[in-house]
């Protein structure tokens, strides 16, 4: 549609149509015109904060506390309103109350002799600071935030009324008899909640929920119930959408990383999954092998019996991998893989293996399980125990509940507000031109290739032909660990090396370019191009890759064009990246990233108030305020008022008429 001074006689004939439809929403003159009238209201509002976050791998724990006080927006909220009227010690007491209100107040009333005075006191800073947060919103929005229960008394209370001339007395007769009613506790709850949900306009997740710690489900229901997320899907979110699908190779990889970590509880309890059987075929398969290289990562909180029973799982479902991800290369050669089978390489009798022309002694020897001449057959047991996981993944409603999710709110990429955002890489060749990849005989490259990819993943939930079903339902692997894979991009995921070899050499796994030149312009705006993205102001968010600030790395690139933003959620990085990652913050003022120093836990948040500390680095702040105006949203209702527009120029001109 047009703006209002281009509008034709033509123009609305040639969108009569539409126009039509239109009116049965906006029936009259008045109608059109006080929708125009508040939507050019909101374009005029402060741009609503973006929160970003990445790489959580199951670490529920410190992902709610980082959810809860928005990487510091909550405390930044609180130094706005009180700025030096408050102590340090009182603002950090305020700020533990709004992140954990129910657990904080129990713990205050033990000590407190006067609650009543305490509520008063309470009630009057959550106000204060509920006002701030929902000023830069519409009342329509804050009105759909507000709790059921308290709606209308939030509402009185945080809405200035300048016309009152007892304003005060008004005020204080509601939070006293909140007080009096025995309701102050709960009011406190919903204002903290509040509070906390309007502080962040919009989550991005720019993948890898999944991972090593014990609780990517909880971390799943928690995005279910959030207000506003997207999710860029990781390499380890597609892994577990395979395994879902049913796709062997995923589902071996899953139970192998779980068993890796001392997470099988992910599977048996958060999900139901029955892996008595695996369990079972370990312990008689392997009861005499100590399966040394299988010892598990990190410190798990096991007994020796569990321990012992963990090693043989982790053992059985690797050899099962192997075999079964070596039936997919032989399905797909157009996935170019046939390299990562290794099995055949194995001299059984030396206990060696023979990888490009040099011979290595195996650290584990001992494969009841392989027939050296046929060393990819599962046996009947083996076979039995895939079959039964495959209905397993295929039937559990909880995690086809969460992979729905991930399908329905994410994909391989976004660009939003000028920003694009991805976890992993953009395929590149060494001169920094795009990649070309072939999938299924057509070839692609840069968005092209993101775009083929996810149409894929869908097709392997969703297509009614089975053939591409079960392409699709092949693509998630081969996302997982190929080497033209945007999620992954390594020359080889050298899992059986790490396993069987003590040579470092064989465990190294050789980057693609993009990671080498994060810093060179050209290559980063020609991305950005390829994407849409040349204005600017555009920036490439980037999650996967941890940044290891212990030897000097930054996180900012390429003049702040890159972002690359791990969460470093994961435990097991922080010794390797010597932080507990990074999260950024997209508000009205500019761009803010936050590095944090690792979570303690939730008791320690709540007991001894310890945040999670975190140095705040201002990546851009901008001269202007930005508004809604210059948001992807804002665009959107722009043009929505130019349709509004053309609909009032034709109930004027009689082309249309009123629905009185």
């Amino acid at each position: 549609m047009t703006a209002q001074s281009n509008i034709t006689p033509e123009s609305i004939i040639s969108d009569l149509r539409y126009l039509q439809l239109l009116s049965r929403s906006f029936p009259t003159i008045a109608d059109a015109s006080t929708e125009i009238i508040n939507l050019e209201a909101i374009l005029n509002l402060p741009k609503g904060t973006e929160h970003f976050l990445t790489d959580i791998h199951g670490e529920y724990e410190a992902f709610a506390h980082v959810l809860k006080n928005g990487s510091g927006s909550v405390r930044r909220k609180i130094d706005d309103v009180f700025g030096n009227t408050l102590s340090s010690r009182d603002k950090q007491t305020l700020a533990t109350l709004i992140y954990y209100p129910k657990e904080k107040m129990d713990r205050i009333k033990k000590t407190e002799k006067n609650m009543e005075d305490w509520y008063k006191i309470t009630l009057y800073r959550l106000i204060e600071i509920c006002k701030r947060t929902a000023s830069k919103y519409t009342r329509s929005k804050v009105r759909k935030a507000l709790p059921a229960d308290f709606a209308y008394v939030i509402e009185e209370l945080i809405t200035e009324k300048k016309d009152m001339t007892d304003k005060e007395s008004y005020y204080n007769a509601i939070v006293s008899t909140i007080i009096r009613i025995g309701r102050a506790e709960k009011f406190i709850i919903a204002m903290s909640e509040l509070i906390q949900r309007l502080t962040v306009d919009h989550l991005h997740i720019v993948g890898d929920i999944y991972d090593r710690g014990p609780g990517p489900h909880i971390i799943m229901d928690k995005l279910m119930d959030y207000h506003s997320v997207d999710i860029q899907w990781g390499n380890h979110d597609v892994l577990w959408m395979g395994a879902a699908a049913g796709q062997r190779g995923c589902i071996a990889n899953v139970i192998r990383i779980c068993a890796r970590y001392g997470n099988l509880d992910i599977l048996e309890e958060g999900y139901g999954i029955n892996l008595l059987p695996l369990a079972t075929f370990a312990m008689n398969t392997y009861k005499d092998d100590p399966c040394e290289c299988f010892k598990l990562k990190g410190n798990p909180d096991y007994n020796a019996t569990e321990m012992l029973m963990d090693v043989k799982m982790h053992k059985a479902i690797s050899v099962i991998q192997f075999k079964v991800e070596s039936q997919i290369i032989k399905k797909n050669p157009g996935f170019k893989l046939e390299k990562r089978n290794l099995l055949h390489h194995i001299n059984y009798e030396k206990g060696t293996i023979e990888l490009e022309g040099k011979e290595y002694k195996l650290l584990d020897k001992n494969f009841p399980t392989i027939d050296p001449k046929k060393p990819y057959a599962l046996t009947k047991e083996e076979e039995d125990i895939m079959e039964r996981l495959e209905r397993a993944f295929e039937n559990c409603e909880k995690l086809q509940s969460h992979m729905h999710f991930l399908l329905n709110k994410g994909g391989l990429y976004k660009v939003y507000n000028g920003n694009l955002l991805y976890h992993g890489c953009v395929p590149l060749k060494e001169d920094g031109n795009l990649k070309s990849v072939r999938i299924f005989g057509h070839t692609y490259k840069g968005k092209g290739l993101y775009e083929v990819l996810e149409s894929y993943v869908r097709k392997g939930f969703y297509a009614m032909d089975s053939k591409e079903k079960e392409r699709g339902k092949d693509i998630m692997w081969y996302i997982w660990l190929s080497e033209n894979s945007p999620l992954f991009g390594k020359d080889k995921m050298a899992t059986f090396e790490r396993y069987f070899l003590a040579e470092k050499e064989t465990h190294k796994e050789k980057k693609n370019p993009y990671y080498l030149l994060l810093e060179d312009e050209k290559v980063i705006c020609h991305i950005l191009k390829e994407f849409g993205l040349e204005n600017e102001d555009a920036h490439i968010i980037n999650g996967h890759v941890p940044v290891k600030c212990k030897d000097g790395e930054k996180p900012i690139k390429c003049g702040g064009k890159v972002l690359v933003i791990d969460g470093g959620f994961s435990r097991a990085y922080q010794k390797e990246t010597g932080i507990a990652g990074y999260t950024l913050i997209y508000n009205s003022y500019g761009l803010i990233l936050a590095a944090h120093e690792p979570f303690e836990s939730t008791e320690a948040a709540i007991e001894k108030e310890s945040d999670i500390h975190s140095d705040s680095t201002v990546v851009k702040r901008t001269l202007e305020r930005k508004k809604v105006e210059d948001t992807d949203v804002g665009r959107y209702l722009k043009e929505q008022i130019a349709d509004l527009e053309v609909l009032l120029a034709a109930y004027r001109s009689g082309v249309i008429a009123e629905r009185l």
